[in-house]
């Protein structure tokens, strides 16, 4: 997007037991929060995805049986990707959260082991990346970059009203 970023993991405990849209949304502030609390002469950044399905919200798996699970449950149906995003400078709060449907294909119980053993679903949403490489997703409806982890489209056009110029 035109812009340098430097990473400074947050110390903020992510809650459990919301929403998905009010976690996404509650997690983004809160390690926005905890980053500018230390750097608040700089713009910062937070983001938090969870993936729901039927209500429930599917976090990072706890392990791989966990993983496992949560990608039997997905096998087949379409599900909610939630990233909630905060932008912070002095005197700006700039705070959204973008929902995009995906639908997965029907999973095999040999894709899912494999895909499992990869680790690759470890630290991540409803235990998968859209962008690994394995065929789970159908299809989606919204934002690619939203179920990635961070929506492009929706940051570029905050940072561009955050720090001046045209939306990237």
């Amino acid at each position: 997007m035109g812009y340098s970023f430097l990473v400074k993991p947050s110390g903020f405990e992510e809650v459990h037991g919301l929403s998905a849209q009010t976690a996404a949304l509650v997690n983004a502030r809160g390690k926005a929060e905890e980053v500018f609390s230390r750097f608040p002469s700089d713009v910062v950044l937070g983001a938090d995805t969870v993936v729901s399905l039927g209500g429930e919200v599917f976090g990072k798996p706890q392990g791989d049986a966990d993983a496992a699970r949560m990608l039997r449950l997905l096998s087949g149906r379409t599900h909610t990707v939630y990233t909630g995003v905060c932008l912070l400078a002095e005197g700006v709060r700039e705070e959204r959260v973008v929902a995009t449907d995906v639908t997965f294909f029907p999973l095999s119980g040999e894709l899912i082991a494999a895909y499992v053993a990869s680790g690759l679903p470890r630290g991540k949403a409803g235990a998968y990346g859209i962008q690994d490489g394995y065929p789970l997703v159908e299809k989606i409806m919204g934002s690619y970059t939203n179920v990635v982890g961070l929506p492009t489209e929706e940051v570029g056009g905050m940072l561009a009203t955050v720090l001046g110029g045209t939306r990237c």
